[in-house]
Protein backbone atom coordinates (compact mmCIF):
# COMPACT_ATOMS: atom_id res chain seq x y z
CA UNK A 1 0.00 0.00 0.00
CA UNK A 2 1.54 3.31 -1.06
CA UNK A 3 1.53 6.47 1.04
CA UNK A 4 -1.48 8.00 -0.71
CA UNK A 5 -3.67 5.01 0.19
CA UNK A 6 -2.38 5.11 3.76
CA UNK A 7 -2.93 8.87 3.80
CA UNK A 8 -6.57 8.51 2.76
CA UNK A 9 -7.29 5.94 5.46
CA UNK A 10 -5.50 7.97 8.15
CA UNK A 11 -7.19 11.23 7.20
CA UNK A 12 -10.58 9.52 7.17
CA UNK A 13 -9.91 8.18 10.66
CA UNK A 14 -8.91 11.63 11.96
CA UNK A 15 -11.92 13.28 10.35
CA UNK A 16 -14.39 10.72 11.69
CA UNK A 17 -12.95 10.91 15.17
CA UNK A 18 -13.10 14.68 15.27
CA UNK A 19 -16.67 14.89 13.94
CA UNK A 20 -17.66 12.38 16.60
CA UNK A 21 -15.70 13.89 19.49
CA UNK A 22 -14.07 17.32 19.09
CA UNK A 23 -10.98 17.12 21.28
CA UNK A 24 -7.42 18.42 21.22
CA UNK A 25 -5.84 15.00 20.86
CA UNK A 26 -7.45 14.47 17.48
CA UNK A 27 -6.37 17.93 16.32
CA UNK A 28 -2.80 17.10 17.35
CA UNK A 29 -3.01 13.96 15.18
CA UNK A 30 -4.02 16.33 12.37
CA UNK A 31 -0.79 18.33 12.91
CA UNK A 32 1.31 15.17 12.76
CA UNK A 33 -0.56 14.11 9.62
CA UNK A 34 0.23 17.48 8.05
CA UNK A 35 3.99 17.02 8.67
CA UNK A 36 3.89 13.58 7.06
CA UNK A 37 2.15 14.88 3.94
CA UNK A 38 4.82 17.61 3.59
CA UNK A 39 7.55 14.95 3.83
CA UNK A 40 5.83 13.01 1.00
CA UNK A 41 5.30 16.17 -1.08
CA UNK A 42 1.50 16.02 -0.96
CA UNK A 43 0.14 19.31 -2.30
CA UNK A 44 -2.50 21.42 -0.47
CA UNK A 45 -5.08 20.90 -3.25
CA UNK A 46 -4.75 17.13 -2.88
CA UNK A 47 -5.66 17.45 0.81
CA UNK A 48 -8.68 19.62 -0.06
CA UNK A 49 -9.80 17.15 -2.73
CA UNK A 50 -9.50 14.27 -0.28
CA UNK A 51 -11.42 16.21 2.37
CA UNK A 52 -14.20 16.94 -0.13
CA UNK A 53 -14.53 13.27 -1.17
CA UNK A 54 -14.64 12.02 2.40
CA UNK A 55 -17.20 14.61 3.54
CA UNK A 56 -19.47 13.76 0.59
CA UNK A 57 -19.12 10.06 1.45
CA UNK A 58 -19.86 10.63 5.14
CA UNK A 59 -22.60 13.23 4.61
CA UNK A 60 -24.45 12.23 1.39
CA UNK A 61 -27.30 14.65 2.14
CA UNK A 62 -25.02 17.65 2.45
CA UNK A 63 -26.49 20.76 0.78
CA UNK A 64 -25.26 21.52 -2.75
CA UNK A 65 -24.05 24.95 -1.66
CA UNK A 66 -21.56 23.35 0.74
CA UNK A 67 -20.39 20.87 -1.90
CA UNK A 68 -19.88 23.68 -4.43
CA UNK A 69 -17.95 25.73 -1.88
CA UNK A 70 -15.26 23.04 -1.95
CA UNK A 71 -14.82 23.71 -5.69
CA UNK A 72 -13.93 27.32 -4.89
CA UNK A 73 -11.60 26.28 -2.09
CA UNK A 74 -9.91 23.76 -4.39
CA UNK A 75 -9.24 26.42 -7.05
CA UNK A 76 -7.78 28.76 -4.45
CA UNK A 77 -5.53 26.05 -3.06
CA UNK A 78 -4.17 25.19 -6.54
CA UNK A 79 -2.33 28.54 -6.42
CA UNK A 80 -0.98 27.69 -2.98
CA UNK A 81 0.12 24.29 -4.31
CA UNK A 82 2.10 25.85 -7.16
CA UNK A 83 3.76 28.28 -4.74
CA UNK A 84 4.52 25.41 -2.38
CA UNK A 85 6.19 23.31 -5.11
CA UNK A 86 8.24 26.33 -6.24
CA UNK A 87 9.30 26.91 -2.63
CA UNK A 88 10.35 23.27 -2.30
CA UNK A 89 12.38 23.49 -5.52
CA UNK A 90 14.18 26.63 -4.36
CA UNK A 91 14.78 25.06 -0.96
CA UNK A 92 16.39 22.01 -2.57
CA UNK A 93 18.61 24.24 -4.72
CA UNK A 94 19.58 26.24 -1.62
CA UNK A 95 20.52 23.07 0.25
CA UNK A 96 22.67 21.89 -2.67
CA UNK A 97 24.39 25.30 -2.88
CA UNK A 98 24.96 25.37 0.88
CA UNK A 99 26.55 21.92 0.70
CA UNK A 100 28.88 23.02 -2.11
CA UNK A 101 29.86 26.18 -0.17
CA UNK A 102 30.66 24.11 2.93
CA UNK A 103 32.90 21.84 0.84
CA UNK A 104 34.60 24.91 -0.67
CA UNK A 105 35.05 26.41 2.81
CA UNK A 106 36.71 23.21 4.05
CA UNK A 107 38.98 23.25 0.99
CA UNK A 108 39.84 26.89 1.70
CA UNK A 109 40.77 26.10 5.30
CA UNK A 110 43.02 23.28 4.09
CA UNK A 111 44.55 25.36 1.30
CA UNK A 112 45.14 28.49 3.36
CA UNK A 113 46.09 26.70 6.55
CA UNK A 114 49.33 27.80 8.17
CA UNK A 115 51.20 26.60 11.23
CA UNK A 116 52.16 29.12 13.89
CA UNK A 117 55.96 28.73 14.19
CA UNK A 118 57.65 28.08 17.51
CA UNK A 119 60.80 29.99 18.37
CA UNK A 120 62.67 30.24 21.67
CA UNK A 121 62.86 34.02 21.64
CA UNK A 122 59.39 34.69 20.26
CA UNK A 123 55.89 34.11 21.61
CA UNK A 124 53.44 34.10 18.67
CA UNK A 125 49.64 34.03 18.78
CA UNK A 126 47.10 34.25 15.95
CA UNK A 127 43.36 34.00 15.46
CA UNK A 128 41.34 34.34 12.25
CA UNK A 129 37.56 33.97 12.16
CA UNK A 130 35.37 34.34 9.06
CA UNK A 131 32.22 36.49 9.26
CA UNK A 132 30.57 34.20 6.72
CA UNK A 133 31.25 30.62 5.70
CA UNK A 134 34.29 31.61 3.63
CA UNK A 135 36.90 34.16 4.69
CA UNK A 136 38.33 37.14 2.83
CA UNK A 137 41.20 37.38 5.31
CA UNK A 138 44.47 35.53 4.88
CA UNK A 139 47.48 35.15 7.14
CA UNK A 140 50.56 33.04 6.70
CA UNK A 141 53.80 32.27 8.54
CA UNK A 142 57.05 30.96 7.10
CA UNK A 143 60.03 29.98 9.26
CA UNK A 144 63.44 29.78 7.59
CA UNK A 145 66.77 29.68 9.45
CA UNK A 146 66.94 32.93 11.44
CA UNK A 147 63.85 34.44 9.84
CA UNK A 148 60.15 34.28 10.59
CA UNK A 149 57.98 35.84 7.90
CA UNK A 150 54.38 36.83 8.52
CA UNK A 151 51.82 38.00 5.98
CA UNK A 152 48.31 39.28 6.56
CA UNK A 153 45.97 40.26 3.73
CA UNK A 154 42.39 41.40 3.42
CA UNK A 155 40.10 41.52 0.40
CA UNK A 156 37.69 44.43 0.65
CA UNK A 157 34.52 42.36 0.63
CA UNK A 158 33.42 38.97 1.85
CA UNK A 159 32.12 35.67 0.60
CA UNK A 160 33.16 33.49 -2.33
CA UNK A 161 34.86 36.18 -4.55
CA UNK A 162 37.04 37.27 -1.62
CA UNK A 163 37.87 33.65 -0.78
CA UNK A 164 38.94 32.93 -4.38
CA UNK A 165 41.22 35.99 -4.30
CA UNK A 166 42.80 34.77 -1.07
CA UNK A 167 43.48 31.38 -2.66
CA UNK A 168 45.27 33.11 -5.53
CA UNK A 169 47.40 35.16 -3.08
CA UNK A 170 48.36 31.94 -1.30
CA UNK A 171 49.39 30.35 -4.60
CA UNK A 172 51.44 33.43 -5.53
CA UNK A 173 53.16 33.41 -2.11
CA UNK A 174 54.08 29.74 -2.50
CA UNK A 175 55.52 30.45 -5.96
CA UNK A 176 57.96 33.13 -4.79
CA UNK A 177 61.68 32.30 -5.05
CA UNK A 178 63.10 30.93 -1.79
CA UNK A 179 65.70 33.73 -1.57
CA UNK A 180 63.08 36.42 -1.78
CA UNK A 181 62.10 37.25 1.78
CA UNK A 182 62.40 41.05 1.97
CA UNK A 183 58.88 42.39 2.66
CA UNK A 184 59.11 45.11 0.00
CA UNK A 185 60.18 42.59 -2.68
CA UNK A 186 57.44 40.15 -1.66
CA UNK A 187 54.75 42.83 -1.98
CA UNK A 188 56.10 43.99 -5.35
CA UNK A 189 55.86 40.46 -6.72
CA UNK A 190 52.41 39.79 -5.26
CA UNK A 191 51.24 43.15 -6.61
CA UNK A 192 52.20 42.14 -10.17
CA UNK A 193 50.28 38.86 -9.84
CA UNK A 194 47.20 40.61 -8.47
CA UNK A 195 47.33 43.34 -11.12
CA UNK A 196 47.32 40.73 -13.89
CA UNK A 197 44.73 38.35 -12.45
CA UNK A 198 42.22 40.15 -10.27
CA UNK A 199 39.24 42.19 -11.39
CA UNK A 200 40.08 45.92 -10.92
CA UNK A 201 36.89 46.41 -8.91
CA UNK A 202 38.31 44.25 -6.12
CA UNK A 203 40.70 45.80 -3.61
CA UNK A 204 43.28 43.85 -1.65
CA UNK A 205 45.44 45.14 1.19
CA UNK A 206 48.44 43.27 2.52
CA UNK A 207 51.09 43.62 5.22
CA UNK A 208 54.28 41.60 5.06
CA UNK A 209 56.85 41.41 7.83
CA UNK A 210 60.05 39.50 8.51
CA UNK A 211 61.48 39.05 12.01
CA UNK A 212 65.23 38.44 12.16
CA UNK A 213 65.73 36.28 15.26
CA UNK A 214 69.51 37.05 15.37
CA UNK A 215 69.22 40.82 15.14
CA UNK A 216 65.79 41.01 16.79
CA UNK A 217 64.78 43.42 14.11
CA UNK A 218 61.39 43.46 12.42
CA UNK A 219 61.36 44.48 8.73
CA UNK A 220 57.99 45.30 7.21
CA UNK A 221 56.10 46.81 4.28
CA UNK A 222 52.45 47.51 3.68
CA UNK A 223 50.16 47.65 0.67
CA UNK A 224 47.45 49.89 2.08
CA UNK A 225 46.82 47.54 5.00
CA UNK A 226 45.33 48.48 8.37
CA UNK A 227 48.20 49.83 10.56
CA UNK A 228 49.20 47.51 13.35
CA UNK A 229 50.44 48.44 16.81
CA UNK A 230 53.84 48.35 18.48
CA UNK A 231 53.97 47.86 22.25
CA UNK A 232 56.98 49.38 24.06
CA UNK A 233 57.26 47.27 27.20
CA UNK A 234 59.73 49.61 28.98
CA UNK A 235 57.36 52.58 28.54
CA UNK A 236 54.20 50.46 28.72
CA UNK A 237 52.95 52.37 25.68
CA UNK A 238 51.38 51.49 22.34
CA UNK A 239 52.15 53.27 19.08
CA UNK A 240 50.90 52.74 15.53
CA UNK A 241 52.95 50.43 13.32
CA UNK A 242 52.32 52.53 10.24
CA UNK A 243 53.70 51.95 6.75
CA UNK A 244 52.82 53.65 3.48
CA UNK A 245 52.05 51.72 0.31
CA UNK A 246 49.50 51.46 -2.51
CA UNK A 247 46.87 48.71 -2.44
CA UNK A 248 47.66 45.59 -4.45
CA UNK A 249 46.64 45.48 -8.09
CA UNK A 250 46.39 49.23 -8.75
CA UNK A 251 49.67 49.68 -10.64
CA UNK A 252 51.96 46.78 -11.53
CA UNK A 253 55.08 49.02 -11.29
CA UNK A 254 54.39 50.03 -7.69
CA UNK A 255 57.41 50.02 -5.37
CA UNK A 256 56.94 49.46 -1.67
CA UNK A 257 58.97 51.17 1.04
CA UNK A 258 60.51 48.88 3.64
CA UNK A 259 60.67 49.85 7.31
CA UNK A 260 62.52 48.30 10.20
CA UNK A 261 62.27 48.39 13.99
CA UNK A 262 64.51 46.93 16.68
CA UNK A 263 62.48 44.86 19.12
CA UNK A 264 63.33 44.96 22.84
CA UNK A 265 62.59 42.11 25.24
CA UNK A 266 58.89 42.26 26.17
CA UNK A 267 57.93 44.39 23.15
CA UNK A 268 55.05 43.24 20.97
CA UNK A 269 54.16 43.57 17.29
CA UNK A 270 50.39 43.51 16.76
CA UNK A 271 48.95 42.95 13.28
CA UNK A 272 45.28 42.96 12.39
CA UNK A 273 42.68 43.13 9.65
CA UNK A 274 40.12 45.95 9.47
CA UNK A 275 37.49 43.53 10.79
CA UNK A 276 39.10 44.06 14.20
CA UNK A 277 39.03 47.86 14.23
CA UNK A 278 35.64 48.02 12.54
CA UNK A 279 33.82 46.16 15.27
CA UNK A 280 30.55 47.99 15.74
CA UNK A 281 28.91 48.83 19.04
CA UNK A 282 25.68 50.68 19.79
CA UNK A 283 27.73 53.90 19.98
CA UNK A 284 29.44 53.32 16.61
CA UNK A 285 32.69 51.78 15.41
CA UNK A 286 35.33 50.68 17.89
CA UNK A 287 38.16 53.21 18.20
CA UNK A 288 41.80 52.10 18.00
CA UNK A 289 42.23 53.39 21.54
CA UNK A 290 39.46 51.03 22.66
CA UNK A 291 41.21 48.10 21.02
CA UNK A 292 44.44 49.00 22.81
CA UNK A 293 42.54 48.87 26.11
CA UNK A 294 41.30 45.36 25.33
CA UNK A 295 44.86 44.22 24.52
CA UNK A 296 46.17 45.96 27.64
CA UNK A 297 43.59 44.06 29.72
CA UNK A 298 45.23 40.73 28.83
CA UNK A 299 48.82 41.86 28.35
CA UNK A 300 50.06 39.67 31.24
CA UNK A 301 49.03 36.54 29.28
CA UNK A 302 50.86 34.79 26.45
CA UNK A 303 50.21 35.91 22.87
CA UNK A 304 47.71 33.19 21.97
CA UNK A 305 45.70 33.82 25.13
CA UNK A 306 45.69 37.56 24.41
CA UNK A 307 44.28 37.20 20.87
CA UNK A 308 41.74 34.60 22.00
CA UNK A 309 40.47 36.76 24.86
CA UNK A 310 40.34 39.94 22.80
CA UNK A 311 38.33 38.08 20.15
CA UNK A 312 35.88 36.75 22.75
CA UNK A 313 35.38 40.24 24.22
CA UNK A 314 34.80 41.86 20.83
CA UNK A 315 32.51 39.04 19.72
CA UNK A 316 30.44 39.54 22.87
CA UNK A 317 30.44 43.30 22.27
CA UNK A 318 28.75 42.67 18.90
CA UNK A 319 26.18 40.22 20.27
CA UNK A 320 28.14 37.31 18.77
CA UNK A 321 27.55 38.49 15.19
CA UNK A 322 30.76 39.31 13.29
CA UNK A 323 30.19 41.88 10.55
CA UNK A 324 33.59 41.37 8.94
CA UNK A 325 36.34 38.75 8.89
CA UNK A 326 38.50 39.01 12.00
CA UNK A 327 42.26 38.39 12.10
CA UNK A 328 44.58 39.34 14.96
CA UNK A 329 48.26 38.35 15.28
CA UNK A 330 50.75 39.09 18.08
CA UNK A 331 54.51 38.54 18.12
CA UNK A 332 56.14 39.13 21.52
CA UNK A 333 59.91 38.99 22.13
CA UNK A 334 60.61 36.76 25.13
CA UNK A 335 64.42 36.85 25.41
Amino acid sequence: MDFRNIMELKYKEILENYLKDQNEQVLYQGQKFSRKTIEHKISPEEIISLHRSLIMEMEPDMPDSIVHSFDVLLEVMIGYGLAYREHQSLRNQQQELRGEIEIAANMQQTLLGTKIPTEECLDIGAISVAAKTMSGDYYHFVKEKNRISVAIADVIGKGIPAALCMSMIKYAMDSLPENQYNPSSVLENINRVVEQNVDPTMFITMFHGMYDTDKHTFYYSSAGHEPGFYYHSSKKQFSDLSAKGLLLGIDKKTKYQQYERYVEIGDMIILLSDGVTECRTEEGFLEREDLVEYIQKYIHLNSQEIVNNVYKDLEKLQDFQLRDDFTLIILKRKC
